[in-house]
């Protein structure tokens, strides 16, 4: 369920015929009614089964207000984000391949094949999003004090999740493999393995 709702939210409303406003927002019963339609085994489905799934999500990627639902971030349609811009950390970090860090630096960050560049809250966050895709991802600290400080918008869009447009490699530094969170970090993955 959760998957369909993100490629529904985030990609693809026009798969279940949905319509999406401008800031991301579907209607919440029509969703419901064409997940349905999909698939008659979900007959049982109601709307406060999707409510539940934005409600419990630890990362925050979903949000309800009165009968629409949204992502708030992982976007690869284009929309025009209506979250907040207050209260931004004076530091966000990013995860990459070691391969790519110095790159970084020079070109800064762009979102590639999604809409905004995601930022994580911690060192924590962006490391536990870099493994996703690489084993033991290079953490970049961006200095948003900065960036908010020239103008650039940052949005705060789930629980440790931030968007921007892109990130200029002015902004950024490699967070230290001696850094002891990721030290730490480092250490129970190689525990686990």
């Amino acid at each position: 369920m959760a998957r369909k709702l993100a490629l529904v939210l985030r990609h693809a409303p026009e798969k279940f015929d949905l319509e999406m406003d401008i800031n991301g927002w579907i209607d919440l019963r029509d969703t419901v009614t064409k997940f349905k339609d999909s698939n008659r085994r979900q007959h049982w489905l109601r709307p406060h089964h999707l409510r539940a799934i934005s409600e419990t999500d630890p990362k925050g990627r979903y949000e309800v207000r009165g009968n629409m639902i949204r992502a708030t971030y992982g976007h690869t349609v284009e929309i025009e984000l209506d979250l907040p811009t207050t209260d931004i950390p004076d530091s966000l970090y990013y995860p990459c391949d070691s391969a790519e860090a110095e790159n970084l630096l020079e070109v800064g960050l762009n979102p590639g094949d999604r809409a905004h560049v995601h930022l994580s809250a911690n060192i924590r966050a962006a490391a536990e999003a870099g493994r996703v895709h690489r084993d033991d991802p290079t953490i970049i600290e961006v200095d948003t004090a900065r960036m908010v400080a020239t103008g650039e918008t940052i949005w705060h869009a789930g629980v440790t999740v931030f968007l921007t447009e892109n990130v200029p490699g002015e902004y950024l530094d490699i967070v230290g493999a001696d850094d002891p969170e990721l030290s730490l970090l480092r250490e129970s993955w190689q525990e686990q393995e």
